[in-house]
């Protein structure tokens, strides 16, 4: 004798026929959520080492300063003297007054 199929509840025939009621697309936004975070994650990475090579661009300024530093001097308008204190001063390597 065939044994009858016992009748589902509600709930477990929704969640069968893929309704899993007002949070079903929670999944794929915390997923979608999660791609975002780690494609953050990747680019900040390439960024800090694309930028970590590169000392005198940190500060934004320090290159900017060096490059007007540098045409001043070519231009005769200080010094040998002058240029490698005012060059120092730049890179951190100043003595302590």
């Amino acid at each position: 004798m065939e044994r009858p199929e016992p009748a589902l509840s509600r709930e477990r025939e929704d969640a069968m026929n893929g309704w899993y009621g007002p949070m079903a697309g929670g999944g794929l936004l915390m997923g979608l959520t999660g791609l975002l975070v780690l494609v953050a994650l990747v680019a900040a990475g390439v960024w800090l080492v694309r930028t970590a090579g590169r000392p005198g661009e940190r500060g934004g300024s320090g290159s900017r300063a060096a490059a007007v530093l540098a045409e001043r001097y070519a231009r005769g308008e200080i010094d040998d003297d002058e240029y490698e204190r005012r060059r120092r001063i730049l890179d951190g390597d100043h003595p302590a007054r």
